[in-house]
């Protein structure tokens, strides 16, 4: 389902992105930003004094969210703007814009605990907003994702459809990670399966908190 007219709220969440994203590549300022504001795993716990360096870091508690509005080009930036365009609409309109902005933080903060579980002392740092649009593609594919799943013994059909879906993102994630290994722009693939397993696990709730008892199973 595709929305060829992308809602008001859409425009402005993908347009705060690309306006502060788009600032920093411009003026030269990713790295930094990416070492003052980016989600870096060797932070959680550890002692801010140590880390500093002299640099104005924004609050760990606070980086899955900073990460987001960094981006370390235009191809990232633009991928993630297109992938925002074509699924926060439709979602939008099942979810309510309420919904939409709760995938967005939940699915931040479970991106950046799914690369911190991943390596809880690397030094490498994430950045940008795929964490949080795949929590809005994992509503979005089991809204839209086609035909559903059959029960397995007493595995709900929902239940398994979610299971082939996240089995399918996990694997595309772990194919295009090892496919850019040694390209200079590694792909923070826990950090997509994070957020699109939290959408997925999000999506009933969120549809039960918009319509109450009239909200069907997706």
């Amino acid at each position: 389902m595709f929305e060829r007219r992308p809602s008001p709220a859409i425009l402005a969440i993908g347009g705060a992105i690309a306006f502060v994203s788009g600032w920093l590549i411009v003026a030269g300022r990713v790295g930094w930003a990416a070492a003052v504001g980016g989600f870096w795993p060797l932070r959680v716990g550890a002692d801010p004094a140590i880390l500093a360096d002299g640099l104005p870091l924004v609050p760990v508690a606070l980086t899955p969210l900073t990460a987001a509005f960094i981006h370390d080009g235009w191809l990232h930036l633009g991928f993630n703007l297109l992938s925002l365009l074509i699924v926060g609409t439709p979602t939008q309109r099942a979810v309510g814009l309420r919904g939409v902005l709760v995938l967005l933080l939940v699915g931040a903060y479970a991106a950046a605990g799914a690369q911190w579980l991943l390596g809880p002392s690397s030094m490498a740092a994430m950045v940008g907003a795929s964490g949080a649009i795949s929590a809005l593609i994992g509503a979005y594919a089991l809204l839209f994702g086609g035909a559903k799943a059959r029960p397995i013994g007493p595995i709900p059909a929902h239940v398994v459809h979610a299971i082939w879906l996240g089995v399918f993102w996990t694997a595309l994630n772990l194919f295009i990670g090892w496919s850019s290994a040694g390209s200079g722009m590694p792909i923070a693939g826990a950090a997509h399966v994070g957020g699109f397993v939290a959408g997925m696990v999000l999506l009933r709730p969120l549809l039960r908190w918009r319509w109450g008892s009239q909200a069907g199973r997706a």
